[in-house]
């Protein structure tokens, strides 16, 4: 316990997230109880409200992991290649790894994120995660217009719609294919990353302003 107390305070509340990460991805958040972060995180119950309010702030905090993490994907997707069909296969295919190894995470970013801040009832991190994802929207946004001004894609696209209609469609696909991987093999005749590859040219033939 010596040891413990003379650690700074960022490597306590570092270990009891990594706790609350691996109960929540199992169990789920709202089936989470702070006594169950206690045991597994190796600290009393009362140790963890020294760290956190509540096991919501816990949250709160592996949620702007999650948007950094898939801020930081996508970013370097966008980052490797000029041409608008190789930038959204990559964009496709970061998605589809983040997924892969944050499936937590994946989760949490499809979910609900506070944009009410006129008030004082927030997190320091949710207006954080906010912010990185209007950052993210802002390079998809460029994305989306790079493709315009080059004649590739669709002039009358509504851009931020384009966006929230491809992540909710992209995000849908791929957690199908997670989750449904034997019956596609089984009825489809296709391995997970065929029927991926599939649904993502799919979308992006929606597109096109040309079958180009």
């Amino acid at each position: 316990m010596g040891r413990r107390k003379k650690e700074p305070g960022s490597v306590h509340r570092e270990a009891i997230a990594l706790a609350a990460e691996a109960l929540f991805s199992r169990k789920g958040i709202d089936a989470t109880s702070m006594d169950e972060i206690a045991e597994k995180s190796g600290y009393s119950k009362a140790t963890l409200y020294v760290y956190f309010k509540n096991k919501e702030e816990i949250a709160g905090i592996l949620a702007l992991e999650s948007m950094k993490k898939l801020h930081g994907c996508i970013s370097s997707a966008l980052r490797k290649e000029k041409n608008t069909r190789r930038r959204y296969d990559l964009i496709c295919r970061a998605l589809q790894e983040y997924q892969e190894e944050f499936p937590l995470y994946f989760k949490m970013v499809s979910d609900t994120i506070n944009i009410d801040f006129d008030g004082r009832d927030f997190m320091p991190e949710e207006l954080e995660t906010y912010r990185i994802g209007e950052v993210l929207n802002e390079e998809l946004k460029e994305f989306i217009n790079d493709g315009i001004r080059e004649g590739v894609l669709r002039e009358e696209l509504e851009v931020m719609a384009t966006i929230f209609s491809f992540w909710g469609m992209l995000s849908g696909l791929i957690q199908t294919a997670s989750s449904k991987e034997a019956y596609i093999s089984r009825e489809l005749k296709l391995s997970k990353q065929e029927f991926l590859d599939y649904g993502y040219d799919t979308l992006y033939r929606s597109i096109l302003k040309t079958e180009c």
